[in-house]
């Protein structure tokens, strides 16, 4: 039986007249125990999905620092690789696996002082945010507001 049945069931028979008092007791208990038993273990899936999201929020947390690690890694190996390569005077160098051409790319743009820069290489964002406070107040207050309305928020805290 689902959740919803065994409420309506409980419904139902509470309403009924021709129930002896000991066995409308015992069945409501009966159904009661079922629902009860239904939602532990409802209960006890959320624990445990709520378990796996920390876990997995804590392993991306440890894999994004662990990409950054090699990240950084390979960028100062290359730099030392090229810095050896020119000072060796070649063009390339061929070993028995690669053949390493240092090149130039374009160059890096680095702003070493932000407020030294000329307002010519400013330029100015306009961000628009929306006022969920207010516009929950206004809402909350019975106005009408085109394209926003307020949804119910219940949830059941596990203890």
């Amino acid at each position: 039986m689902k959740l919803f049945e065994i409420n309506d069931a409980i419904k139902q028979i509470v309403d009924r007249d021709d129930i002896a008092p000991v066995t409308l007791k015992d069945t409501l208990d009966s159904l009661e125990l079922t629902r009860d038993a239904k939602l532990d273990g409802l209960a006890s899936l959320i624990e445990r999905d709520t378990a796996d999201i920390d876990f997995l929020t804590n392993k991306i947390k440890q894999l994004t620092e662990q990409k950054r690690h090699f990240q950084n890694q390979k960028d100062n190996l290359l730099k030392y690789m090229t810095e050896v390569i020119d000072d060796a005077g070649v063009k390339q160098v061929q070993t028995k696996h690669y053949i390493l051409k240092p090149r130039n790319y374009r160059q890096k743009t680095i702003i070493s002082d932000e407020l030294k820069l000329p307002d010519t290489y400013r330029e100015k964002k306009e961000v628009v945010s929306i006022n969920k406070q207010l516009l929950y107040n206004d809402l909350k207050k019975g106005v009408e507001i085109p394209g926003a309305h307020l949804e119910p928020n219940r949830k059941t805290t596990i203890n």
